[in-house]
């Protein structure tokens, strides 16, 4: 997705002349001699030279870097950290990449935020993916959440478990699960039985679940899942209902058809689109 010419493009457009004269130049001199010590300097004063506060709308561009920002909220200064460590990457992946891990290290809540949001920009994203793996354990939501919501960082690079440590923490938490991607193309059998040990847990305690918590299952529906969609079903909460008939119905699973051809006006609702899981919230 990375290119560093469409992020240059982007700063010119929105960012302050002499600030952007003033990176480039720093840039084309670590071109030239290889510097952890000035890519450490030049990264520290870009707070200094890009606004850090008001997000941008990139309006002018139709890149896919630029819908990218837009879509986050990025400001001005996100863009510019993105852009000066997309550039030495690009100059020498070899040399740099330990120097941006080191960069990282150090961070701050900020900092560490835009690195996270915006890593699915930069050269070779995999290498930092302990830094990524390593947010998923804090409880700084906005950490948190720049790894794991509506970002396509996690699909592509976690692996199952790690995919499920976040997906749960994610529950825990009280995110907005609608905001995690790709979560029919990541579900899991052991996903699918975590989720349903932690809504036993959960009904035990007398707690609430969040309905779009149950949308891995559906392609896992065993005996003990089989029985939590009938609890689903027939609770008294209409979206649970609409949570439990929807795992039904995009199981292929005939059991789970059956138990759910129990409830005809639920089905014809799905069917006709009137239900989604993006929707499920709004009945």
């Amino acid at each position: 997705m990375h290119d560093q010419q469409d992020i240059h493009s982007l700063l010119l457009q929105y960012g302050n002349e002499e600030s952007v004269t003033w990176l480039k130049g720093k840039i084309e001199k670590m071109a030239g001699i290889k510097s952890s010590k000035d890519l450490f300097m030049t990264y520290s004063l870009l707070n200094v030279k890009f606004d850090g506060v008001e997000p941008i709308l990139f309006e002018k561009f139709n890149s896919e870097n630029a819908r990218y920002f837009s879509e986050h909220s990025a400001s001005i200064l996100q863009v510019a950290r993105i852009y000066l460590l997309s550039e030495v990457l690009g100059q020498d992946l070899e040399f740099y990449t330990s120097k941006v891990a080191n960069i990282i290290q150090v961070a701050d809540t900020g900092e560490l935020e835009t690195f996270l949001k915006y890593l699915i920009l930069l050269p070779n994203p995999e290498a930092y993916k302990e830094t990524a793996v390593e947010a998923l354990r804090t409880n700084i939501a906005a950490i948190f959440d720049a790894i794991t919501l509506n970002n396509p960082y996690p699909t592509k690079y976690f692996n199952d478990q790690q995919w499920n440590q976040m997906f749960l923490k994610a529950a825990f938490m009280e995110r907005d699960l609608s905001q995690i991607e790709s979560v029919d193309e990541r579900a899991n059998a052991d996903l699918a039985r975590i989720i349903s040990d932690y809504a036993h847990e959960r009904w035990a305690a007398g707690r609430k679940i969040d309905p779009l918590f149950w949308r891995p299952v559906s392609k896992f529906l065993n005996e003990a899942l089989l029985n939590d969609m009938k609890v689903l079903l027939s609770s008294e909460d209409k979206v649970e209902n609409n949570a439990g008939a929807l795992c039904c119905y995009y199981s292929d699973n005939d059991r789970a058809m059956a138990i759910l051809n129990s409830k005809p006006e639920l089905k014809h609702k799905i069917a006709d689109g009137e239900i989604t899981w993006n929707t499920i919230k709004q009945q």
